[in-house]
Protein backbone atom coordinates (compact mmCIF):
# COMPACT_ATOMS: atom_id res chain seq x y z
CA UNK A 1 0.00 0.00 0.00
CA UNK A 2 3.07 2.24 0.76
CA UNK A 3 4.77 1.91 -2.67
CA UNK A 4 1.70 3.36 -4.28
CA UNK A 5 0.58 2.76 -8.24
CA UNK A 6 2.82 1.53 -10.43
CA UNK A 7 4.78 3.91 -12.90
CA UNK A 8 2.61 3.86 -16.27
CA UNK A 9 4.62 4.37 -19.48
CA UNK A 10 4.54 7.74 -21.63
CA UNK A 11 1.91 6.61 -24.30
CA UNK A 12 3.48 7.11 -27.85
CA UNK A 13 3.23 10.96 -29.53
CA UNK A 14 0.93 11.07 -32.72
CA UNK A 15 2.36 11.03 -36.37
CA UNK A 16 3.49 13.91 -38.07
CA UNK A 17 0.30 14.15 -40.34
CA UNK A 18 -1.99 14.34 -36.77
CA UNK A 19 1.13 15.76 -34.11
CA UNK A 20 -0.54 18.60 -32.23
CA UNK A 21 1.51 21.82 -31.08
CA UNK A 22 2.13 21.39 -27.46
CA UNK A 23 3.65 17.90 -29.04
CA UNK A 24 5.80 19.87 -31.84
CA UNK A 25 7.47 21.37 -28.75
CA UNK A 26 7.88 18.91 -26.28
CA UNK A 27 9.86 17.03 -29.31
CA UNK A 28 11.90 20.23 -30.19
CA UNK A 29 12.73 19.67 -26.33
CA UNK A 30 13.47 16.39 -26.79
CA UNK A 31 15.37 16.88 -29.66
CA UNK A 32 17.66 19.84 -27.80
CA UNK A 33 18.23 16.90 -24.75
CA UNK A 34 19.31 14.40 -26.78
CA UNK A 35 21.74 16.55 -29.34
CA UNK A 36 22.61 18.85 -26.08
CA UNK A 37 26.03 20.52 -27.22
CA UNK A 38 25.23 20.72 -30.64
CA UNK A 39 22.21 22.39 -30.12
CA UNK A 40 23.16 24.70 -27.17
CA UNK A 41 26.06 25.62 -30.01
CA UNK A 42 22.63 27.40 -31.54
CA UNK A 43 22.51 29.69 -28.78
CA UNK A 44 26.24 31.05 -29.02
CA UNK A 45 25.69 33.81 -31.91
CA UNK A 46 22.24 34.63 -30.85
CA UNK A 47 23.42 35.08 -27.12
CA UNK A 48 26.11 37.31 -28.45
CA UNK A 49 23.81 39.37 -30.77
CA UNK A 50 21.38 40.03 -28.22
CA UNK A 51 24.15 40.99 -25.92
CA UNK A 52 26.05 44.05 -28.53
CA UNK A 53 22.24 45.16 -29.31
CA UNK A 54 22.25 46.11 -26.00
CA UNK A 55 24.82 48.90 -27.29
CA UNK A 56 22.59 50.48 -30.17
CA UNK A 57 19.56 51.64 -30.40
CA UNK A 58 16.91 53.65 -33.14
CA UNK A 59 18.32 53.28 -36.73
CA UNK A 60 21.65 51.53 -35.40
CA UNK A 61 19.37 48.55 -33.99
CA UNK A 62 17.91 48.40 -36.98
CA UNK A 63 20.52 48.35 -39.04
CA UNK A 64 21.88 45.56 -36.89
CA UNK A 65 18.83 43.25 -37.16
CA UNK A 66 18.86 43.38 -40.57
CA UNK A 67 22.45 42.70 -41.14
CA UNK A 68 23.74 40.93 -38.10
CA UNK A 69 20.74 39.70 -37.15
CA UNK A 70 19.40 37.67 -40.71
CA UNK A 71 22.27 36.29 -40.95
CA UNK A 72 22.68 34.60 -37.39
CA UNK A 73 19.40 33.52 -37.37
CA UNK A 74 19.41 32.14 -41.00
CA UNK A 75 22.98 29.95 -39.43
CA UNK A 76 20.97 28.83 -36.61
CA UNK A 77 18.18 28.01 -38.37
CA UNK A 78 20.48 25.83 -40.95
CA UNK A 79 22.16 24.60 -38.18
CA UNK A 80 18.99 23.06 -36.60
CA UNK A 81 17.45 21.61 -39.61
CA UNK A 82 20.62 19.61 -39.90
CA UNK A 83 20.34 18.11 -36.75
CA UNK A 84 16.67 17.84 -37.23
CA UNK A 85 17.65 15.43 -40.35
CA UNK A 86 19.54 13.14 -37.99
CA UNK A 87 21.92 12.36 -41.54
CA UNK A 88 25.23 14.06 -43.00
CA UNK A 89 24.14 17.24 -45.48
CA UNK A 90 26.09 17.71 -48.36
CA UNK A 91 27.70 21.28 -48.27
CA UNK A 92 26.01 22.56 -51.01
CA UNK A 93 23.03 22.37 -49.85
CA UNK A 94 24.03 23.77 -46.61
CA UNK A 95 25.24 26.91 -49.06
CA UNK A 96 21.42 26.64 -50.81
CA UNK A 97 19.69 26.55 -47.48
CA UNK A 98 21.78 29.55 -46.04
CA UNK A 99 20.83 31.90 -49.37
CA UNK A 100 17.54 31.31 -48.54
CA UNK A 101 17.45 31.99 -45.32
CA UNK A 102 18.53 35.22 -46.39
CA UNK A 103 15.55 35.70 -48.74
CA UNK A 104 13.07 34.32 -46.15
CA UNK A 105 14.51 36.43 -42.90
CA UNK A 106 15.22 39.49 -44.59
CA UNK A 107 12.28 41.32 -43.96
CA UNK A 108 12.04 39.91 -40.74
CA UNK A 109 13.31 42.62 -38.34
CA UNK A 110 11.20 45.26 -40.59
CA UNK A 111 7.81 43.25 -39.74
CA UNK A 112 8.34 43.10 -36.64
CA UNK A 113 8.98 46.68 -35.90
CA UNK A 114 5.15 46.87 -37.90
CA UNK A 115 3.85 44.71 -35.30
CA UNK A 116 5.10 40.72 -34.49
CA UNK A 117 2.18 39.31 -35.38
CA UNK A 118 3.03 39.92 -39.15
CA UNK A 119 6.51 38.26 -39.12
CA UNK A 120 5.67 35.34 -37.80
CA UNK A 121 2.84 35.16 -39.89
CA UNK A 122 5.61 35.23 -43.06
CA UNK A 123 7.69 32.59 -41.23
CA UNK A 124 4.51 30.07 -41.50
CA UNK A 125 4.10 30.81 -44.48
CA UNK A 126 7.75 30.55 -46.22
CA UNK A 127 9.99 29.78 -43.59
CA UNK A 128 9.61 26.17 -44.32
CA UNK A 129 12.04 26.77 -47.45
CA UNK A 130 15.05 26.36 -45.46
CA UNK A 131 14.48 22.74 -43.80
CA UNK A 132 13.36 21.73 -46.88
CA UNK A 133 16.52 22.91 -48.82
CA UNK A 134 18.78 21.02 -46.00
CA UNK A 135 16.27 18.00 -46.17
CA UNK A 136 15.26 17.69 -50.10
CA UNK A 137 18.17 19.58 -51.60
CA UNK A 138 16.46 21.56 -54.00
CA UNK A 139 17.61 24.61 -55.53
CA UNK A 140 16.62 28.42 -54.28
CA UNK A 141 13.55 28.95 -56.39
CA UNK A 142 12.60 25.02 -56.11
CA UNK A 143 13.14 25.21 -52.20
CA UNK A 144 11.05 28.72 -51.49
CA UNK A 145 7.91 27.37 -53.54
CA UNK A 146 8.50 24.34 -51.48
CA UNK A 147 8.54 26.19 -48.07
CA UNK A 148 5.51 27.76 -49.67
CA UNK A 149 3.39 24.94 -50.60
CA UNK A 150 4.62 23.53 -47.05
CA UNK A 151 3.24 26.45 -45.16
CA UNK A 152 -0.01 26.32 -46.95
CA UNK A 153 -0.83 22.59 -46.21
CA UNK A 154 -1.50 23.26 -43.02
CA UNK A 155 -1.90 27.29 -42.63
CA UNK A 156 -3.16 27.04 -39.03
CA UNK A 157 -0.82 24.32 -37.68
CA UNK A 158 2.19 26.26 -39.09
CA UNK A 159 1.36 30.03 -37.34
CA UNK A 160 -0.02 28.13 -34.49
CA UNK A 161 3.68 26.40 -34.21
CA UNK A 162 5.46 29.19 -34.95
CA UNK A 163 3.62 31.45 -32.64
CA UNK A 164 3.83 28.56 -29.50
CA UNK A 165 7.82 28.86 -30.00
CA UNK A 166 7.90 32.50 -30.06
CA UNK A 167 5.61 33.08 -26.85
CA UNK A 168 7.46 30.55 -25.29
CA UNK A 169 10.52 31.44 -26.00
CA UNK A 170 9.99 34.66 -25.11
CA UNK A 171 8.12 34.15 -21.46
CA UNK A 172 10.76 31.85 -20.59
CA UNK A 173 14.03 33.99 -21.61
CA UNK A 174 12.07 36.62 -18.82
CA UNK A 175 11.48 34.19 -16.20
CA UNK A 176 15.16 32.73 -16.87
CA UNK A 177 16.58 36.09 -17.38
CA UNK A 178 15.35 36.84 -14.00
CA UNK A 179 16.64 33.39 -11.80
CA UNK A 180 19.67 34.14 -13.50
CA UNK A 181 20.28 38.29 -12.19
CA UNK A 182 18.58 37.17 -8.66
CA UNK A 183 20.56 33.72 -8.47
CA UNK A 184 24.06 35.16 -9.53
CA UNK A 185 23.98 39.11 -9.11
CA UNK A 186 24.38 39.53 -13.20
CA UNK A 187 23.09 42.67 -14.54
CA UNK A 188 20.25 42.52 -16.38
CA UNK A 189 21.73 43.35 -19.78
CA UNK A 190 23.92 40.21 -19.53
CA UNK A 191 21.05 37.70 -17.55
CA UNK A 192 18.92 38.49 -20.53
CA UNK A 193 21.64 37.35 -23.52
CA UNK A 194 22.40 34.45 -21.68
CA UNK A 195 18.84 33.01 -20.91
CA UNK A 196 18.18 34.14 -25.27
CA UNK A 197 21.09 31.59 -25.76
CA UNK A 198 19.77 29.20 -23.93
CA UNK A 199 16.71 28.64 -25.01
CA UNK A 200 16.85 29.89 -28.50
CA UNK A 201 17.09 26.21 -29.55
CA UNK A 202 14.40 25.02 -29.16
CA UNK A 203 12.62 27.30 -31.41
CA UNK A 204 14.92 27.03 -34.15
CA UNK A 205 14.33 22.78 -33.47
CA UNK A 206 11.08 23.05 -33.26
CA UNK A 207 10.96 25.20 -36.15
CA UNK A 208 12.59 22.69 -38.08
CA UNK A 209 10.63 19.74 -36.71
CA UNK A 210 7.60 21.63 -38.23
CA UNK A 211 8.73 20.74 -41.70
CA UNK A 212 8.54 16.77 -40.91
CA UNK A 213 4.94 18.04 -40.12
CA UNK A 214 3.70 20.01 -42.79
CA UNK A 215 5.20 17.41 -44.80
CA UNK A 216 3.64 14.74 -43.58
CA UNK A 217 0.19 16.95 -44.46
CA UNK A 218 0.97 17.06 -47.91
CA UNK A 219 1.86 13.96 -48.53
CA UNK A 220 -1.89 13.04 -46.98
CA UNK A 221 -3.99 16.05 -48.53
CA UNK A 222 -4.24 18.31 -45.95
CA UNK A 223 -4.60 19.19 -42.16
CA UNK A 224 -5.49 15.15 -41.15
CA UNK A 225 -6.55 15.58 -37.68
CA UNK A 226 -9.47 18.27 -38.61
CA UNK A 227 -10.62 15.92 -41.30
CA UNK A 228 -10.95 12.98 -39.68
CA UNK A 229 -12.37 14.53 -36.47
CA UNK A 230 -14.83 16.74 -39.46
CA UNK A 231 -15.57 12.84 -40.68
CA UNK A 232 -16.95 12.35 -36.81
CA UNK A 233 -19.23 14.81 -36.35
CA UNK A 234 -22.90 14.14 -36.82
CA UNK A 235 -24.31 16.46 -39.67
CA UNK A 236 -27.66 17.94 -38.31
CA UNK A 237 -28.50 19.07 -42.05
CA UNK A 238 -28.14 15.65 -43.28
CA UNK A 239 -29.19 13.50 -40.93
CA UNK A 240 -29.89 10.19 -43.19
CA UNK A 241 -26.88 10.80 -45.23
CA UNK A 242 -24.82 7.43 -46.09
CA UNK A 243 -22.36 6.31 -43.74
CA UNK A 244 -21.90 5.03 -39.91
CA UNK A 245 -25.08 5.45 -38.10
CA UNK A 246 -25.61 7.56 -35.23
CA UNK A 247 -24.12 6.09 -31.60
CA UNK A 248 -27.89 6.45 -30.33
CA UNK A 249 -29.28 4.83 -32.92
CA UNK A 250 -27.43 1.89 -33.07
CA UNK A 251 -29.03 -1.56 -31.41
CA UNK A 252 -27.52 -2.82 -28.80
CA UNK A 253 -27.44 -5.92 -26.74
CA UNK A 254 -29.12 -5.93 -23.82
CA UNK A 255 -27.73 -7.13 -20.51
CA UNK A 256 -26.56 -10.40 -19.80
CA UNK A 257 -27.05 -10.78 -23.78
CA UNK A 258 -30.93 -11.21 -22.93
CA UNK A 259 -33.05 -9.84 -26.61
Amino acid sequence: MLKGRPKEPTPPGLPPESRPIGQLVAEGIRLYARRFWPALALGVPIAGYGALATLFDGRGAVVLGVTGGTVLVTLTYVGASVIAADRPVPRRRLLVAFAVGLIVFLPFPLLVLVYVLPAIAWLALVGLAVPAAVIEGAGVVDSLKRGYELGRADYVHALGGMATLAITFYLSTRVLALAINAGSGQAAEIARPLAEGVLWPVVVLGSALLYFDQAARVESGGPRSRRSQDADLHHVDEPHRPGRADAEGEPRPATGGQP
